[in-house]
């Protein structure tokens, strides 16, 4: 039996964006064979942030949170694949940059703190939510791929 194909939300994050770490980050999950269906750079505003971390709001790090993912711009993006919420996740690497394991975008490239570079849903109902917070429905795209042969079962 095949794989449930998911989509989740990935944002590179304003240190992912001023480092010019955008493509790298973006091309793991395309080389991993994630397909991209939504992409934009856009700046959150507060009141997108705050909705974004509401999940949060009672924590001591909330304010770190809104006001350093406002910073700057940043690049949403949905990606499309089998199991993508855990997969992308893997990829990703630990929230804190330095437990995370070398081979993961944090583990290579991030050093402490909220400088971790990428943030990626972390199940089926937040990554819907999610998606649903950046785009569109007409915004996503559904297409097809020649390599999904050579990557799908």
């Amino acid at each position: 039996m095949p794989t449930a194909v998911e989509r989740t939300l990935i944002i590179v994050k304003p240190d992912g964006v001023q480092r010019g770490l955008t493509a790298e980050i973006l091309g793991r999950f395309e080389r991993r064979g994630f397909k991209l269906v939504g992409l934009k750079l856009i700046h959150i505003d507060r009141a997108l942030a705050e909705t974004h971390y509401a999940v949060h709001r009672d924590k001591f790090f909330y304010q770190d949170l809104v006001s350093y993912i406002t910073l700057s711009p940043v690049v949403v993006a949905v990606l499309e694949g089998p199991n993508a919420i855990e997969v992308v996740r893997a990829m990703i690497g630990k929230t804190r940059p330095h437990e995370a394991s070398s081979g993961t975008i944090r583990g290579d490239y991030a050093l402490e703190g909220l400088r971790n570079l990428v943030h990626a849903s972390d199940a089926p109902e937040t990554a819907t939510s999610e998606i649903a917070l950046y785009f569109k429905p007409q915004e996503l795209l559904s297409y097809e791929r020649d390599v999904d042969r050579w990557v799908l079962a």
